[in-house]
């Protein structure tokens, strides 16, 4: 029996716990479960393994929810040889059955002859796969993943060094939250890029969003490598499928795999873990509707991403937006109203990349969405 004070401790930090088979991390809290939660595994050792020539597959224990969930995204940093790649699979618990496995990507971090593409047409009974993310018809309690990695030209395997599973329950929107204001009225000095600098760049505010947080990292870091032009990681993105470069996990795929670099996406529980980000010194990528967050009453455009940058004193919200044209004067920089913000933000379920060093300083994880 452990003594009082003991467990009240336990019920008050939480219990960290490493589960030997999957390499996740848990921590067993007692609050109320928010829709929203964040699996990252960094240890595929004891996965399944299954060899075949010029190929290697793991696959993953069944994985418990701790809540039910109708959409999955998965994402991957790797480290990989010339011509290497890796394919993403997806099963999903759903009641008494499991679901077919889905593909979520085909990924190449080169040019050469491998596919770096999202899968179309897979829809059924169970759920149908939108470019990046799987959506369920009945909630999942667990996922299995299932990763196929493929040698280079020189017969070396790529390795995954973390794998990030977003999981939310779209029927549920978390309260909430108190703001944290000892950040209202800080910024962080992240460099602006613009994606209308060059005649293809219209779709392009993905790259340059992850490109200006890559570029934040390259001066913070004295780290010149990662501040990529806005082409280039556009060309490294590139979904020839979706035929663009909105992949979600692409773009974060092409940030974590720099070394000691850290990239996925998730979905936030509210405004307030951007805040809390924003004080770890962290800029994340969101991804809003513009039309909502420029003040129209209904979102016809297809999704936008901005990098957040901090806070106004009066906790507005301060982003670097990709869309503005420097030939005019215009600058990255923009001011939205918190209210409208939310409202353009809650389109794509609050969702956000995050991109950091492995050993940067993170938020506590009191609501389950990152690592």
């Amino acid at each position: 029996m452990l003594p009082g004070w003991m467990m009240l401790l336990i019920l008050t930090a939480g219990v960290f716990l490493t589960d030997r088979a999957t390499g996740r991390e848990t921590e067993e809290r007692p609050e109320e479960g928010v829709g929203r939660e964040f699996i990252a595994i960094r240890d595929l050792r004891r996965w399944e393994c299954q060899e075949s020539p010029g190929a290697r597959t793991l696959i993953s224990p069944s994985l418990p929810l701790r809540e039910p969930a109708n959409e999955v995204i998965v994402s991957w940093n790797m480290i990989a040889p010339p011509e290497s790649g890796l394919t993403v699979e997806v099963q999903a618990c759903c009641g008494e059955r499991r679901t077919r496995w889905y593909v979520l990507g085909h990924w190449t971090p080169g040019g050469g002859s491998r596919a770096r593409e999202s899968v179309g047409g897979q829809q059924d009974a169970d759920g149908a796969v939108q470019t990046d993310i799987l959506v369920l018809r009945q909630p999942a309690s667990a996922v299995v993943v299932r990763l196929t990695l493929h040698a280079g030209l020189d017969g070396a395997f790529p390795k995954v060094k973390f794998l990030g599973i977003s999981l939310t329950d779209t029927t549920r929107t978390p309260g909430e939250r108190p703001p944290n204001r000892a950040v209202w009225g800080r910024e962080l000095a992240v460099p602006g890029r613009s994606q209308l600098e060059w005649p293809e760049g219209s779709g392009w505010c993905s790259p340059a969003s992850t490109g200006m947080v890559l570029a934040f990292w390259a001066q913070r870091l004295k780290r010149p490598e990662l501040d990529v032009p806005v082409p280039e990681v556009a060309r490294a993105v590139y979904d020839r499928v979706y035929a663009g470069t909105g992949n979600w996990p692409f773009n974060t795929a092409f940030a974590g795999g720099f070394p000691g670099m850290r990239a996925y996406v998730t979905r936030m529980p509210d405004i307030r873990a951007l805040e809390d980000w924003i004080a770890a010194g962290v800029p994340p990528v969101v991804s809003v509707s513009y039309d909502l967050l420029r003040g129209r009453q209904r979102d016809r455009d297809p999704g936008h991403l901005m990098v957040c940058i901090g806070f106004t004193s009066d906790g507005d919200i301060v982003l670097n937006d990709p869309a503005h044209r420097p030939e005019r004067g215009e600058k990255a920089r923009s001011v939205y109203p918190r209210a409208r913000f939310l409202r353009a933000w809650k389109r794509s379920e609050y969702t956000a990349y995050l991109i950091y060093p492995e050993k940067a300083r993170r938020p506590p994880n009191t609501m389950f969405c990152w690592e």
